[in-house]
């Protein structure tokens, strides 16, 4: 490993495969797509009404004069680009642009504040920033006053309110720099480049220290793109063309990976969701690019399934019966598909034709062939449903640090709740195994990242001399190597007896048996005994992101179950609905029944007045929970846990 910008790596090559790929850079991989695939689409962008439609071929050459311009900038070998705005042909050419001019792509979240701009900027020795709008400029212009090496801002939407010397408005304006640069000048550049120098610098935020930046290579990024590949059942043109959609930040790796590179190496089109796609548009997007892969997380598969379910409340009661035996056979023949059975019942085709494929075309997906999940793993219950319908959703696993993705999913190996199997000639163990065989996970493979930049402390942490990542992770491989993710090690509660209790298992169990409940945190750190913060499925206001009071249909329809007529969640927490709140203490006392020791027993619970989100700070951007964000903002109600003076009630039930 290494944590110097200019640093090689050893790239760990599997001595016993003769089909380890040779290594490429960047520049390799897509001047390879674009010769061969040069006339089909690569990128597709909406503006009003029009498609504006890239081919492979003017993908290449866009890159090139992105890059010249970079270097007409003044871009320095091995310093940042740092790239904030929301995803657009100009994210993803200016990125491909930077790696080639020999910088480092440096994609940014667009809610970061000046502060946090200023750290990366520094840490990735910034020589340009590329901003899509003013909101995105203003912050900059705050601290560029404090950046020794910036040499330009370059605006690509909107129209500039700021002039300055260093100030360069309109893509097209950009572009043209380029016209000043020498193609004989690029390719020395990008001659210079090996597989295992640097080429991307992902920053992980941290709520409690200073962003540590990931260090990414040429061979991380070709070789893992091309192992997903291996893994999965893509098409590659003339036999078919994968179409997909983006619409998650591709500053993530996870969306990174799948989105620019993987589709890159198959010559698939890919389609950006406007920029309102997560406030509603998406789904009118995807019913009109109909992709062939689909990456959701946990919130679209929530909305996609509450969708079903409003639908269901909706039809005929001849209908619902029809969809039920359908769905019945559906979760039926998946669940032995998962092991190889592949017979299909002879009612399959009429259960297909008129309950699964509608439920797909809903939503624009009767031509996907793989539904993958990117973020927290879901419930067993959310892929239950889809399962039903004939909607394999599968999980992955994957950190920054191994460039996105290190085990997956398919349809020759997938298990519900798994992530399944590594990527080929990428290696996993799992050690420190407790009696039931959960322990810490570690990865080796050429996926691994080169080091944290100008951070030897935190590197060597991650690293032993073998070359193995600890992840931080706990899991288990089961007999036939598939991965199961079942907490963090930071995580872990440590009660005032001593005691080290996982929450993660605590808090799926809450999940699966109480379909109304949608987050589940489990607290306790230093505490006598554990404690849950719960919050009900609510709908979400699609222009602020908010939560609203009103139930989900899914939550709904819950209730109507228990013979409750709760439709808000108001109803809920005020003491109202004594039938929602009996259930919920029964399956809980249920779940404690039986648990295996005291200390993994939940004492005392409350329902939230909100559902978490990531408008309101709980979330992350894949809707991951903020453990510690949670405990600063629910702070006063994890306290009333504790007090003395609230001692729990008979049957171990404290709804507060």
């Amino acid at each position: 490993w290494t944590t110097h910008r200019h640093g090689e790596v050893r790239l760990r090559q599997d001595e016993n495969s003769f089909r380890d790929k040779a290594p490429l850079t960047v520049h390799d991989m897509i001047m390879g797509t674009a010769t061969k695939y040069a006339n089909y689409i690569a990128l597709g962008s909406k503006y009003k009404d029009n498609w504006h439609l890239l081919t492979y071929i003017e993908y290449y050459e866009e890159c090139r004069r992105a890059a010249k311009a970079f270097l007409k900038l003044g871009l320095q070998r091995f310093h940042g680009v740092g790239i904030m705005g929301l995803n657009s042909e100009e994210w993803v050419i200016a990125s491909i642009g930077a790696i080639m001019a020999g910088g480092f792509s440096v994609g940014i979240l667009t809610n970061s504040t000046p502060k946090s701009c200023q750290m990366i900027a520094e840490n990735a020795e910034m020589d340009i920033f590329v901003v899509d709008n003013d909101r995105q400029l203003q912050k900059i212009l705050q601290i560029q006053g404090s950046l020794k090496h910036l040499k330009a801002i370059v605006q690509y939407k909107e129209v500039i309110q700021t002039e300055q010397t260093n100030l360069y408005s309109q893509w097209q304006s950009f572009l043209d720099l380029a016209e000043g640069v020498s193609d004989y000048r690029l390719d020395q550049v990008i001659d210079s480049q090996k597989p295992n120098q640097c080429c991307t610098l992902v920053f992980s935020l941290s709520a409690t220290g200073p962003p540590k930046a990931v260090m990414l290579s040429h061979d991380n990024i070709t070789w893992t793109t091309e192992a997903t590949v291996q893994s999965l059942c893509y098409k590659c043109p003339p036999e078919g063309q994968e179409v997909l959609v983006n619409y998650l930040p591709l500053a993530y790796m996870g969306a990174q990976i799948f989105d620019m590179w993987v589709t890159i190496e198959v010559a698939g089109a890919l389609y950006f969701a406007q920029p309102d796609g997560v406030k509603g548009s998406l789904m009118d997007i995807l019913r009109e690019v109909r992709p062939t892969t689909f990456y959701g997380v946990p919130w679209i598969w929530d909305r996609m399934l509450d969708n079903l379910k409003a639908s269901q409340l909706d039809s005929t009661t001849l209908r619902r019966k029809f969809d039920k035996w359908a769905m019945m056979l559906g979760l039926r023949t998946n669940q032995k598909r998962m092991f190889g059975h592949i017979d299909l019942p002879l009612c399959f085709g009429l259960a297909k034709s008129l309950t699964f494929n509608p439920a797909r075309k809903l939503f624009g997906l009767e031509h996907c062939q793989q539904f993958f999940n990117m973020g927290p793993g879901l419930p067993r219950a959310t892929l239950d449903f889809f399962l039903s319908l004939n909607i394999p959703i599968f999980e992955f696993y994957g950190l920054t640090e191994c460039t996105g993705i290190h085990s997956i999913s398919s349809h020759k190996a997938f298990r519900l709740l798994s992530s399944g199997k590594g990527l080929p000639r990428a290696h996993t163990r799992v050690h420190k195994e407790d009696e039931e065989g959960v322990g810490n996970i570690s990865i080796w493979g050429r996926n691994i990242f080169m080091g944290y930049l100008n951070n030897k402390e935190e590197t060597e942490k991650r690293m032993d001399a073998q070359g193995w990542m600890h992840t931080g992770d706990l899991g288990f491989l089961d007999v036939n190597k598939f991965l199961y993710i079942t907490g963090n090690v930071k995580d872990i509660i440590t009660l005032s007896s001593g005691e080290k209790v996982n929450p993660k298992p605590i808090e799926d169990q809450v999940k699966m048996y109480i379909p109304i409940v949608r987050h589940v945190v489990v607290v306790g750190q230093d505490a006598p005994y554990l404690c849950a913060l719960l919050t009900l499925k609510c709908q979400v206001n699609m222009e602020t992101g908010e939560p609203r009071n009103t139930l989900t249909s899914e939550a709904v329809a819950f209730c109507r179950q228990l013979k409750s007529h709760s439709t808000r969640l108001t109803d809920i927490i005020n003491g109202q609905d004594h039938i929602v709140m009996g259930f919920i203490s029964e399956v809980i006392d249920a779940i404690n029944a039986e648990a295996q020791s005291e200390s993994t027993k939940i004492v005392k619970w409350t329902i939230l007045n909100t559902d978490f989100s990531i408008a309101g700070g709980e979330l992350g951007e894949t809707t991951k929970v903020k453990r510690a964000i949670v405990a600063k903002i629910y702070q006063e109600e994890i306290e009333n846990f504790y007090k003395e003076e609230s001692a729990p009630s008979e049957g171990g039930r404290w709804p507060l």
